[in-house]
């Protein structure tokens, strides 16, 4: 049996993450689902089309789904799902305005991939991440190791970014971490930030730091406030597509990602922005590295905030 992923909504995020992991050309299949009809055919015809050009041989399946499960025998035997159905933020919107609306439609997601994928991998992406990854993971009932969600990739890009820009260095030189929720309580780890090996804090004063990491921390609303209309996707799905990769190669990559936390950093029974080993299963194990105490605080405050939230979409 061929390697198969599968992404779940053919909107400009869905739609790049497949793009990107059928010209990675390591799976067999990339199945690419949405609700609107016709979509994810349509670019599935043209995303083969472009296989002679960019020379892979990954073949790409649209296919319409409905809400009462009509559809979903296409992602059978998947050995990862990326969820990002829902609706993406709007100008002047937040992550937890869309708890509500998305908690209904990743319910229904996530039943679905139970049924025909059962052994799959799903990766969470859809909005307010941190609470709709503990969602699936409920609505599934799989093991917590084998659903995480999408954060810490794309924030460390940003804070990445930022800094390299901001020195006028590669991107490569720069070294940066953020842990925690996605959004207002992200912890980036200024103790863990080195460019060309060298602390942050010795080559950036203090408050122009905290500039870079409040910029990070509102890296989406910026994106979508130029945009007008959608969210960003070309780094969201880079990120994504990476996880997928990380898991489909057993490569025990160490990533920043939401995952569930028992007992690191004397934290325990939430899903939360930490490093951890992706392998084949997903989860490996959390990475529990040296923080300082008020890096610790920080995580600890943003896994009470998401702890509350989590406990309400069990409901939803």
């Amino acid at each position: 049996m061929g390697k198969k992923v599968t992404v779940v909504g053919a909107g400009f995020y869905g739609a790049t993450t497949a793009q990107r992991l059928a010209e990675y050309d390591i799976f067999d299949t990339v199945v690419l689902t949405d609700i609107l009809e016709g979509r994810p055919e349509g670019l599935a015809l043209d995303l083969n089309q472009s296989r002679p050009i960019e020379g892979f041989e990954t073949t790409v399946v649209g296919a319409t789904t409905g809400t009462n499960g009509e559809g979903y025998e296409a992602i059978e035997g998947s050995d990862v799902v990326v969820v990002t159905a829902g609706f993406p933020r709007k100008p002047g919107m937040s992550r937890m305005d869309l708890l509500e609306v998305n908690a209904k439609i990743v319910r229904q997601v996530a039943e679905n991939i139970a049924k025909y994928a059962p052994n799959a991998v799903v990766i969470v992406v859809s909005n307010p991440v941190d609470e709709m990854t503990a969602l699936a993971q409920i609505a599934t009932q799989f093991p917590k190791n084998r659903v995480f969600g999408q954060a810490g990739v794309l924030d460390t890009a940003r804070f990445t970014n930022f800094i390299a820009r901001e020195l006028n260095v590669p991107v490569g030189s720069v070294k940066a971490l953020t842990l925690g929720s996605h959004g207002d309580t992200m912890v980036p780890v200024p103790s863990r930030c080195t460019v060309d090996g060298k602390p942050l804090a010795d080559l950036l004063p203090a408050d122009k730091i905290e500039e870079l990491v409040v910029r990070t921390r509102n890296g989406g609303a910026e994106v979508n406030n130029l945009l007008k209309t959608g969210s960003a996707f070309y780094a969201p799905s880079a990120a994504a597509a990476r996880m997928a990769r990380a898991v489909i190669e057993d490569s025990g990559t160490v990533m920043p990602v939401c995952a569930w936390v028992d007992g690191e950093y004397g934290i325990s029974g939430v899903y939360l922005g930490v490093e951890a080993e992706i392998g084949a299963r997903g989860i490996t194990r959390v990475v529990e590295d040296k923080l300082s105490d008020t890096e610790v605080a920080g995580l600890t405050e943003a896994a009470e905030a998401v702890r509350a939230k989590q406990s309400d979409v069990a409901g939803l």
